[in-house]
């Protein structure tokens, strides 16, 4: 009797030791797209077989509701282990210590020597201390039309603001041809940031005392250099009104011949232009030598409530390696993150040479934009958006929008800084 006990007991123990044993994973993504999560499955099921016993339940939140929907989980304790970070809000949950801090995982993992300078930099950026790994960036660079500038005869990319200038107004010259695809409409002020760092050869956002620079005489001549480009016809008369797919649009279609845009937009691109016809380059420098280029980012962070922390971290490393970020880079449309990925045979060429060189030389300096203001987003998308759409049609002057942008923009960081 007592034997058949013993093999009843154990029998139990072995049926239920795999459900004890197996470690599950919540893993939320929020940029979302079917290639991706088809792309971060792939990823996802290496790490899985890497891993017995560990499964990992992936989450796709659309991207237009997805800080609500993951603010509601979080406060309602259905809060993943692993999270794509965007980089605008990483300050708002590492802020609020909901984030676990990754500096001595980055300490004793031997993928950290092969991440690139920028890479751990800009995991750092809330208080110093890393609280996510990004997984690439979406950084600002000059498309261009190489048979655009061969008619204008322009023989290469202009390399400061002044013959960026002149190359739009070489190219305008052409029967139905434009400089320059302006992006006057919607997500248009990385463009007015852009030229107002360079020409002012700064990207800090505000003074020690906490007064926003944008109104300073610089940055008022690199807001005046954009609305210049406009007016003197070096840009399409409706790019006041153009987003993200009217001014891709009207480089593929050789409209205008230069674009500023991320690596995402070379997806569209190459699909309908010939490798062999255009190239990008770094953004012009301004009169003190610098170009400041805005760069976004995201990246995977690990929530401080899981309660599998090192399996957690496991998987992080795993999409932090270069073969799965490589991967993930090339479908997702962004510049990888370790140390010689240029000179993998994707990267290598025209088309991503002037990001690599952005990121590896001291002229360039990356621009982030003040995420952290609680009205940031209402800053870019409708008071930016009006006044230089305002501006561009001549009824205001650079100095009177920067003014106000200034105000604004003081306001909003002395309210920050008083939390």
């Amino acid at each position: 009797m007592k034997k058949l006990l013993l093999a009843a007991a154990f029998g139990t123990l072995c049926a239920t030791a795999p459900a004890m044993a197996e470690t599950k994973l919540k893993l939320v993504e929020v940029i979302t797209s079917p290639e991706r999560t088809e792309t971060l499955k792939g990823i996802v099921a290496g790490y899985e077989a890497a891993n017995p016993g560990v499964s990992v339940e992936i989450v796709s939140l659309p991207w237009g509701q997805a800080f609500e929907k993951l603010a509601t989980m979080v406060s309602g304790g259905d809060i993943p282990d692993v999270v794509e970070m965007p980089d605008r809000w990483m300050a708002l949950y590492a802020g609020s210590d909901q984030l676990v801090n990754l500096e001595s995982r980055l300490a004793g993992w031997n993928g950290t020597s092969a991440l690139t300078d920028k890479t751990l930099a800009m995991g750092r950026l809330v208080d110093g201390n890393a609280y996510m790994i990004p997984y690439g960036f979406y950084l600002r660079a000059m498309f261009y039309n190489k048979k655009l500038f061969a008619e204008a005869g322009v023989s290469a990319p202009p390399k400061t603001m002044d013959e960026f200038m002149e190359v739009s107004r070489k190219v305008s010259a052409l029967d139905g041809k434009y400089g320059y695809c302006l992006r006057g409409g919607p997500g248009g002020l990385n463009g007015w940031i852009m030229m107002a760092a360079a020409m002012n050869g700064t990207n800090q956002f505000f003074t020690e005392d906490g007064k926003s620079r944008i109104n300073e005489p610089g940055s008022v001549a690199g807001i005046q250099f954009l609305l210049d480009i406009y007016q003197k016809g070096y840009a399409p008369k409706d790019s006041v009104n153009w987003g993200f797919n009217e001014i891709v649009a009207g480089f593929y279609s050789g409209t205008c011949a230069m674009l500023d845009q991320d690596p995402d937009a070379l997806i569209a691109i190459a699909e309908r232009m010939d490798a062999a016809d255009f190239a990008v380059a770094p953004m012009p420098i301004g009169p003190d030598g610098k170009a400041f280029p805005t760069i976004g980012y995201a990246g995977w962070s690990i929530f401080k409530a899981t309660e599998h922390e090192d399996e957690a971290w496991a998987l992080v490393a795993q999409l932090s390696s270069p073969e799965a970020n490589l991967a993930w880079a090339k479908r997702v449309g962004v510049i990888p993150i370790h140390k010689g990925a240029d000179q993998d045979p994707y990267f290598s060429s025209e088309q991503f040479s002037g990001w690599f060189t952005e990121l590896n030389n001291a002229e360039y300096e990356p621009t982030v934009m003040p995420t952290y203001l609680t009205k940031f987003a209402y800053f870019a998308d409708v008071k930016a958006l009006e006044t230089s759409q305002e501006a561009l049609l001549g009824q205001r002057s650079a100095q009177d929008i920067a003014d106000e942008w200034a105000a604004f923009l003081t306001d909003e960081y002395s309210k920050w800084k008083g939390r």
